[in-house]
Order: C-alpha cells, then structure tokens, then sequence
C-alpha cells in the first residue's frame, strides 16, 4: 500500500490501483476512471488494493462490486465508509468527514447525494451509471 501511496502523492494523480494486472494510475476526477475500470477492464481491480484522494458512496460502491481487497483515503465520506465495512473491505484514511464535498465547494457531492437512501452497491450502480451517461452528455 505504501508504494502506491507514494504514487498518489507524487504523481498528482486522483487514484492508483495495484493488482495482477500491474500497477493503474487514474487522472480523471470523481469516479469517472474507475467506472471505466469496472465496467471495461474489470480484471484490472479484482482482488487489488487502491490509493485514491477523495472517496465518497458511489467511489466504494464500485470498489466493492469489483472486488478490491483493500483501500487507502486521503479522505472518505462516513457513508463511504460504512458500505466498505458492510463489504467486509478494509479501509484505512487520513480524514472522515460526513460527506463529500462538490468541486465547486458550494454543497454536497452530487453523486453522494443521489446514493442517499442505497445501502448496497448492486442498488447504488444504475445511479452511478446515470449520473455517468449525464456528465457525458453535458461533455459534448
């Protein structure tokens, strides 16, 4: 993990993956590079440990659906949190805090705030793919 931590930090980059595929570094924000991990090169998080800066609700959904063995946080929503530990995923952070915060530093997390209410990552997954297929539309 520390390795990987050490690329976080150094790298200035928002995620880094080690697993059997190797070692994955992530530069887009929010959860747009592990959606794409999960959903086009599954293998690449099954069974890795992840560094990542910010880790809000729909972040650890995707974790756990893609079956990582371990987390590191700089910071992790309380929400984020606990479904890691319902996963039965080890998670280790530097800051807990209630939520996350949006870019603009104006409110909540959008992404966070849709996964109110959800409780398991296989419920909190079409959110994340809908709030995927909006940024992209807004993208064009």
């Amino acid at each position: 993990m520390e390795e990987i931590k050490n690329i976080l930090h150094h790298r200035h980059c928002s995620c880094v993956v080690k697993g059997s595929a190797g070692i994955t570094v992530c530069t887009r924000r929010g959860v747009a590079d592990l959606y794409d991990l999960y959903t086009n090169r599954p293998e690449v998080l099954r069974g890795a440990v992840i560094a990542d800066k910010v880790v809000g609700k729909g972040a650890a959904a995707l974790m756990a659906l893609a079956g990582i063995r371990a987390v590191w946080a700089d910071v992790i929503s309380s929400p984020a949190l606990a479904l890691l530990k319902d996963a039965g995923i080890p998670a280790d952070f530097a800051l807990e805090v209630p939520h996350i915060i949006n870019r603009s530093r104006t409110g909540r997390c959008p992404l966070e705030t849709a996964c109110d209410g959800l409780t398991s990552p296989e419920e909190i997954f079409p959110v994340i793919t809908n709030f995927m297929a909006e940024m992209q539309r807004k993208s064009i």
